[in-house]
């Protein structure tokens, strides 16, 4: 009876993604479900360049497409969120209060277009990791260079 029981129990820990740490517990946050990051709501999750441009795309005039019109997190706007779920791998690296959580996982079952990377610059502030940039491996992008100029 204990074998089964805990052959049973390492089956199911091993349906459970690994967890990398506390840095990839704040990224994995924004993958499960997937969730948009420049939503003020989930502001305090983040700090210097990132929050800085998720600030300014907030001033922008109603009615204007700000310069965070995708999701960083997914280098998209369209995903199935059980692909995702299903083939997200994170790994973290930490030095100190800092730390970069590489996020790899496909958007769609299907496609070579659909795989991305995507790193999570993190700062440790007070006890708590957070979000100071993200880049996309994929795309090439750096969310802190991209320009966000609201008027006035």
């Amino acid at each position: 009876m204990f074998r089964k029981t805990a052959l049973a129990a390492i089956l199911a820990l091993s349906a459970v993604p690994a967890l990398a740490g506390p840095a990839s517990d704040a990224v994995r946050f924004f993958y499960v479900p997937v969730k948009w990051e420049a939503d003020p709501e989930f502001r305090e999750r983040f700090t210097g360049p990132a929050k800085k441009l998720f600030d300014l795309n907030d001033k922008m005039p109603e009615g204007e497409i700000g310069c965070i019109d995708f999701g960083p997190g997914i280098d998209g706007q369209d995903y199935d969120d059980a692909t995702i779920k299903k083939t997200l791998k994170l790994a973290e690296e930490v030095s100190g209060d800092q730390a970069t959580v590489t996020a790899h996982f496909m958007l769609f079952p299907e496609g070579d277009d659909a795989k991305r990377e995507i790193q999570w610059l993190m700062v440790n502030e007070g006890g708590k990791w957070k979000i100071a940039d993200i880049v996309s491996v994929t795309s090439g992008w750096k969310l802190s260079e991209l320009e966000c100029l609201p008027e006035g």
